[in-house]
């Protein structure tokens, strides 16, 4: 649990804010369902985009026409970067949601309400995240509408759509079914956050036996390019037949698309579903 919360911030926010439908109040949340570039990240990813590509038109086309060609695949490689950074972002929330709502169950177990539950639980959990955490911004909101007379599960459920998070949604449901059928609040809290933290830490196990494949997938996909680049520098003129000519263009497509669908499918196989 310690590096869980020394690299809970590690990931930041990044989302559009809206207005729930269904929760009163002015005051704006975060919508988890789509990562935003901050100015920063969203320069850096260009520029290393725009690197590989000059590497790979160098490369494989010794061409300027092929660079500039190549420079709308930014689009899908920013793309595909926001898809990479949502994930992360959500195991994380996931993780911290977790820890919240175990501080819930001890706070209800130890003989508070509901609402005095979630108010201990924050006071705990702003010793374990800073104040700009996924979790201390939800709890946060949540203590401001229960202030409010606004359900707390009507809260839970909406922090589970916004947050686009399966496991979360699916525990705000079971809690907003229980609340209205008068069930074992303790117990069927309880329950939810064991199911979650099991696969929290079944999904920690997969992600540190593959941590090796993933190195091995990383240096494999750049030993291609590699040898290419050793080939030209150490064999000048070697590989002269393969640009700058129709045949030797159409060889390296070929063998670029291949390279590509390659990374793509080992990439495929090593990504982890939360």
């Amino acid at each position: 649990m310690r590096n869980r919360t020394r690299n809970a911030h590690k990931i930041p926010l990044r989302s559009g804010r809206r207005m729930p439908d269904h929760v009163p109040g002015k005051a704006a949340v975060p919508d988890y369902s789509i990562y935003h570039f901050s100015r920063k990240e969203l320069i850096l990813n260009l520029l290393f985009y725009m690197a590989l590509d000059a590497v790979v038109s160098f490369l494989f086309y010794r061409s300027m026409a092929a660079f500039v060609l190549f420079l709308p695949g930014a689009y899908l490689f920013l793309r595909s970067r926001r898809e990479v950074l949502k994930r992360a972002r959500s195991r994380e929330m996931l993780s911290e949601f977790t820890t919240g709502m175990q501080m819930v169950n001890a706070s209800l177990q130890a003989g508070y309400a509901m609402e005095n539950a979630f108010r201990e639980a924050a006071v705990e959990l702003r010793k374990m995240y800073p104040e700009d955490s996924f979790i201390i911004t939800e709890f946060r909101w949540i203590l401001s509408q229960l202030s409010l007379n606004v359900p707390v599960e009507s809260l839970l459920m909406d922090l589970g759509r916004r947050s686009d998070i399966e496991d979360i949604l699916h525990l705000a449901e079971v809690f907003q079914t229980a609340k209205r059928t008068g069930g074992d609040m303790i117990g069927i809290i309880r329950g939810s956050v064991t199911s979650i933290q099991a696969k929290t830490e079944t999904l920690d196990e997969i992600e540190a036996s593959l941590s090796g494949k993933a190195s091995e997938q990383r240096i494999m996909s750049a030993a291609p390019l590699a040898i290419i680049a050793y080939t030209s520098l150490t064999s000048p003129g070697f590989l002269d037949p393969c640009y700058h000519n129709t045949l030797g263009v159409i060889i390296m497509t070929i063998a670029l698309v291949l390279y590509a669908a390659a990374f793509l499918w080992g990439r495929k196989i090593l990504q982890i579903e939360i």
